[in-house]
């Protein structure tokens, strides 16, 4: 059975940092590119960043420079430090597990940036 969990969301004031992790099972990990996405009520869901096996990274434009995607292989889990929130990065955060054939969702964690 493929297991994505997510953790360490929460509220944090602007400015703040936040670190996700997303530990996985059932999937043969280092295999998998690996995602964060995140939806924002009324929004669709969109790509935050994501790390292939060889470990290439890609950003979307508005996350570059604030948050740095990571992966343990040894740990089959994926990170998502997260610098300099502003309350726009307020959303559900999804971790995506992905190869050509198959696709796997997280459950979710929420992110709340708040005074």
């Amino acid at each position: 059975q493929v297991q994505l969990v997510e953790s360490g969301g929460g509220l944090v004031q602007p400015g703040g940092s936040l670190r996700l992790s997303c530990a996985t099972s059932g999937i043969f990990f280092s295999t998998y590119t690996m995602g964060w996405y995140r939806q924002a009520p009324g929004k669709q869901r969109e790509l935050v960043a994501a790390i292939t096996g060889g470990f290439r990274r890609n950003y979307a434009d508005s996350m570059k420079g604030r948050f740095t995607i990571s992966r343990d292989n040894a740990k089959n889990t994926v990170y998502l430090q997260m610098n300099s929130l502003e309350p726009e990065d307020t959303a559900v955060y999804f971790c995506n597990a992905k190869t050509d054939l198959k696709e796997y969702w997280g459950q979710g964690t929420q992110v709340t940036v708040s005074s």
